[in-house]
């Protein structure tokens, strides 16, 4: 595990009510933006998002307040284990949580300040492919196995910017040459089946990116890809984010992919982000036992011996109760965690200034932990108050 990294010495760790984070470092950049630059008007922002499902076992509560934001450009990678809640936060964005048993039941999604979940379902069709567009986590089941590709990209360029056939199907071509398609004229007219994995994923990111959209939802664009076309998928969402601005919310298990394309990391369990932080202080000082499980879970080249799995099951969703819900399955756990958790915050120095002196990092680092109020070495604050209330779950 990596060294913690300690705050610093004007900062203690506050508790929080879940708030959307900022992302005033970004990687690759070399340098923190001024604190006193305004910041780019979010995109999207998700305030409380709470989506339900009615099931025979009772009430399953799929995503359970989960906040954050989204500006222009920025990566959002979303990690956590099958079933936390990662792929119903994109579908619940979408509108597309399938109802019943799915239900949309709090908090909001505002889109440019609107908020979706007031839209009327003719005012989301417009906004769906168009403004906002998802690449679904299985191709060959999300595309129409009845449609020839050519169909299945121009129906959209057709719908959203009213091009006429000719000039959709001009589009679709260059589209499919864009995502690297081989001989791609050839191949417009072919049904899905007649594509591999790799190229079937190709074809939803040209309909995903057939209209320019400001959001990009990536729900495990490379699974059951081998490492080599996962390396030219991963490459072309980023070539299409530096040329059209778009911000991308990738959903994955895989901690690699992240921390390559990444600029913040929300990690999810049970519904809930538990830790969100930006990418480089959470690979270089993960804070929850959750993430720090996950991360001792993976193959390091510097590390040698067996690899340390999270132990236990991951919980029944229909049968959380008031305690955190990693209780059972963490090595920390103690009687506070009887209660679920607040959010609290703390900043790191984690990037250092052309001169080399290290500065702390804008971007606050949150987690939902009551190891967070007091961490291994730190003392908490002279005359600081413990936790008063802790997010129940509702």
């Amino acid at each position: 595990m990596p060294e913690r990294g300690k705050p610093d010495s004007g900062s203690n760790p506050r508790m929080l009510r879940p708030r959307m984070p900022t992302s005033e470092l970004r990687r690759g950049s070399g340098e923190l933006r001024s604190a006193s630059r305004p910041l780019e008007k979010p995109i999207l922002v998700l305030d409380g998002l709470r989506t339900t499902f009615d099931t025979d076992d009772g009430l399953l509560k799929a995503v359970d307040g989960v906040s954050y934001t989204l500006r222009r450009g920025m990566t959002l990678g979303l990690v956590g284990e099958s079933g936390c809640g990662k792929s119903v936060t994109n579908l619940s964005i979408m509108r597309l949580v399938p109802s019943p048993p799915g239900r949309i039941v709090g908090g909001q999604i505002l889109f440019h300040g609107e908020d979706l979940l007031k839209k009327t379902e003719d005012e989301m069709r417009a906004i769906r492919g168009r403004q906002i567009s998802m690449i679904f986590q299985d191709p060959m089941t999300s595309l129409n196995p009845y449609l020839r590709v050519s169909r299945q990209i121009t129906e959209v360029l057709e719908l959203h910017l009213g091009l006429g056939r000719t000039a959709a199907r001009a589009r679709a071509l260059e589209l499919l040459e864009l995502c690297g398609i081989p001989d791609a004229a050839a191949r417009l007219d072919d049904y899905p089946h007649q594509f591999s994995g790799g190229m079937r994923q190709r074809v939803m990111i040209a309909m995903a990116l057939a209209c320019r959209p400001e959001v990009l939802l990536a729900d495990e664009p490379t699974t059951a890809l081998d490492v080599t076309i996962q390396a030219q998928i991963l490459d072309l969402i980023k070539k299409m984010q530096s040329e059209m601005g778009t911000a991308v919310i990738l959903v994955t298990h895989d901690l690699g992919v992240v921390a390559g394309m990444a600029d913040e990391v929300a990690v999810m369990y049970a519904g809930r982000i538990v830790e969100h932080a930006s990418a480089r202080d959470l690979f270089k000082s993960p804070q929850h036992p959750y993430t720090q499980a996950l991360l001792n879970s993976v193959p390091r080249l510097d590390q040698k011996g067996r690899l340390k799995p999270v132990e236990g099951q991951p919980p029944d969703m229909a049968r959380l109760g008031p305690e955190c819900a990693f209780r059972p399955r963490c090595e920390h756990a103690d009687e506070r965690c009887a209660v679920y958790p607040p959010v609290f915050e703390t900043r790191h120095a984690t990037a250092a200034k052309p001169g080399g002196r290290e500065t702390a990092a804008a971007q606050p680092h949150r987690v939902a932990c009551w190891r967070a109020d007091v961490r291994p070495g730190d003392a908490r604050a002279p005359g600081a108050a413990a936790p008063a209330a802790a997010m129940e779950p509702k």
